[in-house]
């Protein structure tokens, strides 16, 4: 089969260079990183500055010229200057007319103007192909080549073939580009950098919220119910003991708000009989920082076995051990051994090992590196499988922790349950609700409300 090559018409050398070469506006940091970038990667660069010949500390090779002269060799512009210099495009409209022009600006703060600067810059040069890119990549991540952390560029424009040209940049130079639309998403774009910890905003009030209120919970029981009620000085316990108190409690508690929204979630399907509509937003913001509320219930947990090695060598303890010792030898008498607080101890012990493995795990699978290597059923057996039996050997841990304290009232300073008490109160729910949702007549309606099936679909076919 022959090819007809008749009507192919061959790029002209000229446009061929013009690709190959991008111009930069600003010879600032962020205009040099990018530079640097750019010649690793097999680009030639052409800086446009207003003073070409003060310009220093550019990369080797690069050259420098005036905007106008720097814009007219190349098809692609970058422009690395802040909003507040924008006033020179106006007497380059002419020279930047066809052409693409990359904002990579952010702001100082979010929502600092009405419109973005990329959509302001499209109003500057009318005639221009203006895309928003490369303002979440840091200039010290282009330069040092430490991309692990931000190799997402963000990328929109009202011209897709501007848009593609962007974006084959970006891969040339070994970063991932995200197609984010037109330019009316340049505003969202542009807030990314300067969001603090978006996702987290939630999971860090919670954690923050409870760890407050169960560390003054534990304050009340340990150190101001013995300072009223035995006249003694129990504030050394706010240094180590309350912490591994308030820690394994928030771990406990966390681990069992991850699970419950799942568990709501189900309910409210076969509720409607459909997995059509949309959960309640409230529902809808706690499955998403699931996430992050179980990498920090690992922490809590973490922190709870290293607190509780130090636990041998501190004073208290070593204390409290020889008084006992020496009121045996002055009594002449000794604790026989006990089968039944063994089997306790060991068990509680084992349990606590095991349930903090399975948490190391759910905590290394939820890594991007790691969760990118395995497929969908694969992760959802660790995450779903794993974890609930990971909150299974939690809550024993815990009830063999408390063993008969539930029952003792002596336990209950000024009425108020131990802490341990309260940490079972979340988990042992969720698992009690999640029997019932395993039960094999709920579960079958379940699999068939997420497979497709509709109550209303099934009520129409009978009639």
């Amino acid at each position: 089969m022959e090819t007809n090559c008749s009507n192919m018409t061959p790029l002209s050398p000229d446009f061929a260079e013009k690709e190959n070469v991008v111009c930069i506006f600003g010879t600032g940091d962020y205009g040099r990183s990018l530079g640097f970038k750019m010649l690793q990667s097999g680009f030639s660069v052409i800086y446009g500055s207003r003073n070409p010949s003060s310009a220093s500390l550019l990369p080797t090779g690069a050259e420098v010229l005036s905007h106008s002269e720097a814009a007219s060799k190349s098809h692609i512009i970058f422009v690395a200057v802040q909003r507040d210099h924008y006033s020179f495009f106006t007497k380059l409209s002419k020279v930047l007319q066809g052409k693409i022009v990359v904002d990579v600006s952010n702001n100082f703060k979010i929502n600092q103007y009405s419109e973005s600067n990329a959509e302001y810059l499209a109003q500057l040069v009318p005639a221009a192909k203006v895309v928003k890119a490369f303002n979440t990549v840091s200039a010290w991540a282009l330069q040092s080549g430490t991309l692990d952390a931000s190799k997402q560029v963000f990328v929109c424009s009202n011209d897709s073939k501007a848009k593609q040209a962007v974006m084959n940049i970006v891969r040339a130079l070994g970063l991932t580009p995200h197609d984010q639309g037109s330019l009316a998403a340049s505003k969202e774009v542009e807030n990314y950098p300067l969001q603090l910890f978006p996702t987290w905003r939630l999971p860090l009030y919670i954690g923050a919220g409870l760890t407050v209120f169960m560390f003054l919970y534990c304050v009340i029981t340990d150190v101001i119910y013995s300072a009223v009620t035995e006249k003694k000085d129990a504030s050394f316990r706010i240094a180590v003991s309350i912490p591994n108190k308030v820690f394994p409690v928030m771990s406990l508690i966390l681990l069992a708000l991850i699970y419950i929204p799942g568990v709501f979630a189900a309910i409210i399907q076969l509720y409607r009989g459909t997995k059509y509509k949309r959960f309640p937003h409230w529902l809808d913001r706690w499955m998403l920082c699931r996430k992050q509320l179980g990498l920090i219930a690992l922490s809590y947990a973490l922190l709870h076995a290293i607190y509780t090695l130090v636990i041998p060598i501190r004073y208290y303890v070593r204390n409290r051990i020889s008084s006992n010792i020496i009121t045996q030898i002055r009594k002449n008498e000794t604790s026989p051994f006990d089968n039944t607080i063994a089997w306790r101890t060991d068990a509680y012990i084992a349990l606590g090992i095991l349930g903090f493995f399975f948490y190391v795990l759910l905590g290394i699978t939820s890594l991007p590196s790691v969760s990118n290597s395995v497929n969908w059923r694969e992760f959802r057996f660790v995450q779903s499988k794993l974890g609930y039996l990971t909150l299974v050997l939690c809550t024993g841990h815990a009830v063999l922790f408390g063993w008969d304290w539930f029952l003792s009232f002596s336990k209950y300073k000024w009425y108020l349950p131990p802490a341990c008490t309260l940490s079972l109160v979340v988990p042992c729910t969720v698992l009690v609700l999640k029997l019932i949702l395993i039960m094999p007549c709920l579960d079958r309606r379940i699999t068939k409300i997420r497979q497709g099936w509709e109550k209303s679909s099934a009520a129409g076919t009978k009639i």
